[in-house]
């Protein structure tokens, strides 16, 4: 693993001499490592297009051929600067070295926050050579050029970004790149990419006419059709069941807060940025929920009084909405809103935490075993770096972090999950474990997550009286099994390719008559699956067979049970599954047995 990251450190260096070549007067940006690659950004003189990908992976290739080295060198600050005075970019980053002793964005952003800068301040700039190209860098790459595949890297494509990732600051222009160790890697890459760009769930939700963007609505705001508004209100149903059958109630709450709600909640203060506000008529200012909890925090002041009382589970199929960046948005999976979270929120004593958490594991097993991905998914467990130099990223007592913390983790160790740790990635609020899924372009995802609370409860003074009459708060745990039910769609319809199980198909059964005189037949087959509440609807016989049975496939449909001649004789149909397959002659009364079945138990 340490050698490809230094041969893709490698490449972003030898992408960057390239581009100087086609454009000398490019300004550099950076060129770090990502998975399966590297990429750069640069401030180009000229427009290029992908045509130019080739030339440059052309101009790479010389530069490999020419075996050159990495050369380690040293300058002063002073010195750096006038190295890099005609490339503004690289004499910020000197400039942030010099002042912050690092060029960590995010750092530098907190410390101008906290008007903290680090004590021990750099003297000097590291760079690095290869031929007669020069970078600020701080190294990890190959000894020579010659160690790279000339066959096992590939320019992949063109895009916009934000220096820095800061949308207050200028679009550069960014060029990927991937490469493996291998040709053989490569082309295995490739290949899953290709596959992965049929199986896209935008292609997919077009394709079913499950959700569609309008220009006019706005990016980020996806229109759910008829079959994908069917979809979700299936999920919704089904984890309304399971809920309440674990022991929840279910609430609503309002789409609008005021902004007194998010302040006491510290939701303002931490997240103000991703959150819609306006001034309402009489001047008031007003938020778009961004996240049920505080309201549902709410309804736990008026429902709770005693220790009797807990544990509190309250859950909602709540919209909200949040601002996300236009170069983020995705498909279902990052929007703006709606987003109808699976939510919910558990108010526990501390007695009681590690029972409540593991009951909620056992509900994402519940769920995702049989959903049938359970096995593509992974926990992450998230804990504050208690030794680290950011503790300003966790608030509140670090004693009873370090008791929420090693109480979920006794709990996920002790339920033998498919686990791995992430040090200093817990969230201001409390150690959380996440659900992990890989898209379908490989890149690493959250699927749904569960979040200890421990200090919003003291925040909003939230309280229980416990056995002594004495004023306690309450642990929270916030959680949703499914996350969105949005993003999770755009997961499932690729995790299935589009083949959504039986019991999610908006039509089940497509009954097929091979022509007009088979249609009065075809219709009872279907009234008869109706009244059985089996999802089943009629194929007009207006075109060939073969046509008709291409466009079904297309569709994705479960079943279809065509009928002839030889059928209507038998009371029978010639029952197809998906993708051709010939599932051969069923009567009536079996097949409706073997879907109801099916359906039952969340089979197919």
């Amino acid at each position: 693993m340490e050698n490809i990251e230094k041969i893709r450190h490698s490449l972003a260096h030898l992408l960057a001499k390239a581009v100087l070549i086609i454009d000398p007067k490019a300004q550099l940006g950076v060129g770090p490592t990502i998975e399966s690659g590297f990429y750069y950004d640069f401030r180009l003189s000229k427009k290029i297009d992908e045509s130019v990908l080739a030339k440059l992976e052309s101009l790479m290739r010389d530069a490999i051929n020419q075996n050159l080295g990495f050369k380690p060198k040293r300058l002063k600050l002073a010195e750096a600067k006038k190295f890099f005075k005609n490339q503004p970019f690289k004499l910020e980053l000197i400039n942030d070295l010099a002042k912050y002793g690092t060029t960590s964005w995010q750092e530098i952003q907190t410390s101008a926050k906290t008007k903290k800068t680090k004590k021990n301040k750099i003297s000097d700039a590291s760079l690095y050579q290869t031929g007669d190209f020069v970078d600020l860098c701080r190294g990890g790459h190959v000894k020579k050029t010659k160690e790279i595949r000339l066959d096992a890297f590939k320019l992949t494509k063109i895009a916009g970004a934000y220096w820095r990732g800061d949308e207050k600051n200028q679009m550069l222009t960014r060029i990927y790149g991937v490469a493996f160790e291998t040709k053989k890697e490569l082309d295995e890459y490739l290949e899953r990419q290709k596959t992965a760009e049929i199986y896209n769930h935008r292609v997919l939700g077009d394709q079913l006419d499950i959700f569609m963007i309008s220009e006019k609505v706005g990016s980020g705001l996806p229109l759910f059709l008829p079959r994908g508004e069917f979809i979700k209100n299936q999920l919704i149903n089904l984890m309304r069941e399971k809920e309440e059958r674990y022991g929840y109630q279910y609430v609503s709450t309002p789409v609008l807060a005021e902004s007194a709600l998010y302040e006491a909640s510290g939701h303002k203060k931490y997240f103000g940025n991703e959150m819609y506000r306006f001034n309402d008529p009489e001047g008031n200012e007003v938020f778009i929920k961004p996240m049920s909890c505080p309201h549902h925090h709410m309804i736990y002041q008026r429902l709770v009084k005693s220790y009797r009382d807990l544990p509190l589970r309250l859950a909602e199929p709540g919209t909200v909405y949040r601002f996300e960046r236009s170069g983020a948005l995705y498909g279902l999976m990052r929007v703006r809103g709606p987003i109808t979270q699976n939510d919910s929120h558990i108010y526990v004593d501390r007695e009681r935490l590690a029972d409540e958490f593991r009951n909620v594991l056992k509900l994402f097993n519940e769920f995702y075993g049989q959903i049938k991905i359970s096995d593509k998914c992974w926990y992450r467990l998230s804990l504050p770096d208690f030794k680290g130099k950011n503790k300003e990223k966790f608030g509140g007592d670090e004693k009873l972090w370090r008791w929420a913390a090693n109480e979920i983790k006794k709990v996920a160790v002790g339920e033998k999950l498919n686990l791995t740790i992430g040090i200093g990635e817990a969230s201001f609020y409390g150690p959380k474990l996440d659900l992990q899924i890989r898209n379908i372009f490989g890149k690493e995802e959250t699927l749904s997550t569960i979040q200890i609370d421990i200090v919003v409860p003291k925040r909003m003074g939230l309280f229980y009286l416990d056995k002594n009459n004495k004023k306690v708060e309450p642990i929270v745990i916030h959680r949703a099994v499914i996350g969105s039910y949005e993003r999770f769609i755009g997961f499932f319809l690729e995790s299935t390719r589009g083949d959504l199980p039986l019991w999610l198909s908006e039509t089940q059964i497509m009954i097929v008559p091979i022509g007009e005189k088979h249609l009065n037949r075809a219709k009872k087959v279907a009234a008869e699956l109706l009244a059985k509440n089996i999802r089943a609807k009629v194929s007009l016989p207006n075109e060939s067979l073969n046509k008709r049975i291409l466009f079904l496939e297309k569709e994705k449909i479960p079943y279809l049970a065509i009928i002839g001649d030889r059928e209507e004789a038998n009371g029978s149909v010639a029952l197809r599954g998906r993708h051709r397959k010939d599932l051969g002659e069923f009567k009536l009364g079996r097949l409706i047995d073997k879907v109801k079945k099916e359906i039952l138990t969340k089979m197919n």
